[in-house]
């Protein structure tokens, strides 16, 4: 049986290639890295995290390698940049116990989760990329799948918790919105420019080979 492969190059262009199995056998680490999460998140009753876009990001990208869906793992890894930045300014200045020695064994498994689930996802994520480049559409479904992880935020996740700010304005910006909506609306928007941002320049630094070659098949070239 003839191996599924991306190929993403041409005839003047080095050709890239995974095979399924190859792809198949890099998706064990992503699902790893989110069943630690879940692991962590079970332990202390907060499930609901696990749907944080940088969460559910792992599984996601476990899948679109596991069944060689190129557009699967663009989308993942468009969502890992912003999600490392956000866990870089949110959750990791929270790690003072590991300064002061308290940590207990829950904490450190914890943070030891968390940074796999961030720098390990974006790190398999940038490797995946390097194969199956990116298109610049891809930016179009990250924010469908905003939209999907955000409406299960909302409906499955405590309010509490406020998953993906789908429950409610995101503390300390109360005073400059009147309502949710008109923060969801603003979130949304800058969101869809972020990701748009990321899509076009990812592109430019892994641009979709097989796209340019056809692109460069014209009329003139019969």
């Amino acid at each position: 049986m003839k191996k599924k492969h991306f190929q993403t190059g041409n005839d003047g262009l080095a050709t890239l290639k995974l095979s399924k199995t190859q792809l198949r056998w890099l998706s064990i680490l992503p699902l790893a890295f989110f069943g630690a999460q879940a692991i962590h998140y079970w332990e202390i009753n907060q499930l609901g995290h696990m749907l944080w876009m940088c969460n559910i990001g792992n599984l996601l990208l476990a899948i679109g390698l596991f069944l060689g869906e190129a557009i699967v793992i663009r989308v993942a890894v468009i969502w890992m940049v912003p999600g490392v930045v956000v866990w870089a300014l949110y959750v990791v200045p929270t790690w003072g116990m590991l300064l002061t020695g308290d940590a207990s064994f829950g904490q450190f498994f914890g943070v030891l989760s968390s940074s796999l689930a961030h720098l390990g996802g974006f790190s398999v994520g940038m490797l995946a990329l390097q194969k199956v480049r990116m298109d610049k559409r891809a930016w179009l479904y990250a924010v469908i799948w905003y939209f999907v992880v955000q409406l299960l935020s909302r409906l499955l996740t405590p309010a509490e918790m406020n998953v993906n700010l789908a429950h409610r304005i995101q503390d300390g910006w109360e005073q400059s919105f009147s309502s949710y909506w008109k923060f969801w609306l603003c979130l949304t928007l800058m969101v869809g420019l972020c990701l748009w941002i990321l899509g076009f320049v990812l592109s430019i630094l892994w641009p979709d080979l097989s796209r340019l070659q056809r692109n460069q098949v014209g009329p003139n070239s019969l």
